[in-house]
């Protein structure tokens, strides 16, 4: 059997306490990266670790910006977003961020029409709750959308994150677990 580093075995550990318990998916991979020489041993991957730090997580519940900057945060809020069945509202504000960086007219249009299609429209797969007034707001704009067409909504989703799933976030088993184990691995080292 290869050796495993301590991060990987603790991480491993984790996700084995989380699925037991059945309340979190955590995708197995998101805290370690594997270069393309490195390979799997036994299914757990041998790599360094690019997970957070417990600096990293208390900058985390200073804000919501903070961790949605975070690439390892926004994974992790993602997660915990999922199982409150909630996904739709960072995908909705990730589309939109991805839709700030269009280039051109034509690719703007498409990003503003699939944004549409999948979250803002009736009926829409990740339909998010937005008011009639933003909605229509959004749609009568689809025909020449601008940086602004989804600035409302962005911002409405952000505040129901901010103020609803964000503080329960913080309170959670999963942020509270991996603290823990990332405070516990700290003193290891």
């Amino acid at each position: 059997m290869m050796h495993m580093d301590w991060q990987a075995k603790s991480f491993n550990l984790l996700l084995e306490t989380m699925e037991k318990k059945k309340q979190w998916k955590i995708p197995k991979g998101i805290f370690f990266k594997m270069s393309p020489n490195q390979s799997k041993a036994k299914g757990v991957m041998k790599s360094k670790s690019h997970r957070p730090t417990v600096d990293d997580m208390h900058q985390w519940a200073q804000s919501l910006d903070k961790l949605l900057a975070h690439k390892y945060g926004k994974a992790v809020y993602c997660v915990f977003l999922k199982s409150e069945f909630c996904e739709e509202n960072i995908e909705f504000w990730t589309a939109c961020e991805d839709f700030k960086t269009s280039k051109s007219k034509w690719e703007m249009a498409f990003k503003a029409k699939h944004i549409a299609e999948e979250f803002v429209k009736s009926n829409a797969p990740k339909e998010i709750n937005l008011d009639y007034a933003t909605k229509n707001g959004i749609l009568q704009s689809l025909a020449e959308p601008s940086g602004s067409t989804f600035v409302a909504a962005q911002r409405k989703v952000y505040s129901l994150m901010e103020n609803n799933s964000y503080p329960r976030f913080l309170l959670s088993d999963l942020y509270r677990d991996l603290l823990l184990d990332v405070k516990t691995q700290g003193k290891r080292n």
